[in-house]
């Protein structure tokens, strides 16, 4: 019988995990701190209450135990790598982009910010300089990979988008939600919305993480970005959250510096660069297409928050009268900078391309002398 471990499982894909490796025939468990339990995943799966921020913790609870595989979607990676290689032959993990330079500090980039799309091999964070916490994940990432060229087991490796959908902690689609549900006609974003940030529906990115337990030759020793195959510019994502809502929001573009209502739509409340990753590695060699299109999976996400509020979503609001009133008085401000730029005269010519079409044969020039 094949044996399984997921350290986390109760997030948002982590059931899709979980459920995915018993119908692979796998006995799994998962190891988590017990603060959060969801009826997603069986009661017959084994919980183990143990911190997998530590090695000891870790070590005392799963002492005498093996594994066929181990999945670390939660927890101090690096030390669940390290206590877990001598349990399994077989390792995934997940992490995130912020190792990727210019993720959170786009400046220290040059051309600024990270290539549009990244692709695994793209330049990573090099020193604290460069982003301090993008420096952790890219050490985590490396003691992962040395830890598979040692042999100690065979190692995957992903990094995960913002992950999107029920059950999450802090819901990244609520607070436009909200806005419409509180009748707002308008919401400011920075730089008129046009980021483009890497964004997967949880049930995507669980299947993400299954292909490489289906094809483990493939996946051994490789580092995979993943997320829905259509992304949205932010922009677009508001507009379409509040389509589904049947409402509109205007979209009131303000500088990324003063788009300070907007900072829960920005990734670790960093910039309007875009943070677009290249899904071309795991599409070719994993075969990986959405099993849920990104559309769809915004609608049910969106509707499954209606019926289902954030349990701080009293917080939440008294947050957004505070945002509230800070966009009513960048709105302002707008309409009045529109006003006078309104006032430049400028009367623009007809466009033709550049390319001649003549009308009779034999000219060497058309009507418009190209």
């Amino acid at each position: 019988m094949l044996k399984a471990l997921v350290i986390g499982g109760t997030g948002p894909t982590g059931p899709f995990i979980v459920n995915g490796l018993t119908a692979r025939g796998y006995t799994t468990c998962i190891l988590n701190r017990g603060a959060h339990d969801t009826d997603a995943i069986p009661k017959e799966v084994e919980r183990i209450v143990a911190d997998p921020h530590f090695p000891d913790t870790l070590e005392a609870a799963l002492k005498g135990r093996k594994f066929d595989l181990v999945v670390a979607t939660y927890g101090r990676i690096r030390y669940v790598a390290q206590v877990t290689s001598t349990l399994t032959d077989r390792f995934i993990s997940i992490g995130g982009p912020p190792s990727y330079r210019g993720m959170l500090a786009p400046e220290t980039a040059l051309p600024r910010g990270m290539p549009v799309p990244t692709p695994e091999h793209a330049p990573r964070v090099e020193s604290e300089a460069q982003g301090r916490f993008g420096l952790l994940v890219r050490q985590t990432e490396d003691a992962v990979m040395a830890l598979h060229d040692e042999g100690r087991f065979s190692a995957t490796h992903y990094r995960y988008p913002v992950v999107y959908g029920p059950r999450q902690l802090r819901a990244n689609l609520w607070p436009i939600v909200q806005r419409v549900l509180d009748g707002r006609q308008f919401i400011t974003l920075p730089d008129g919305g046009l980021s483009l940030v890497t964004r997967g529906y949880s049930e995507n990115m669980g299947h993400a993480v299954l292909l490489a337990v289906d094809n483990p030759s493939a996946a051994a020793g490789q580092i995979y970005n993943c997320g829905d195959e259509l992304q949205l510019t932010l922009r677009q994502l508001v507009q379409y959250v509040a389509h589904v809502m049947d409402a509109e929001l205007e979209v009131i573009s303000v500088p990324d510096r003063f788009a300070h209502a907007s900072r829960d739509f920005i990734p670790f409340d960093s910039t309007s660069d875009h943070q677009l990753l290249d899904l071309t590695k795991i599409q070719k060699e994993l075969n990986y297409r959405d099993v849920v299109p990104a559309l769809e999976a915004i609608r049910d996400t969106v509707r499954w928050y209606i019926a289902h509020p954030p349990e701080d979503v009293q917080s939440i609001k008294e947050e957004l009268v505070t945002l509230y009133d800070i966009e009513d008085r960048l709105k302002s401000i707008n309409d009045d900078a529109n006003a006078k730029m309104a006032q430049i005269p400028y009367e623009r010519g007809t466009y033709h391309h550049s390319y001649a079409h003549p009308r009779e044969r034999g000219l060497q020039k058309d009507h418009l002398n190209r």
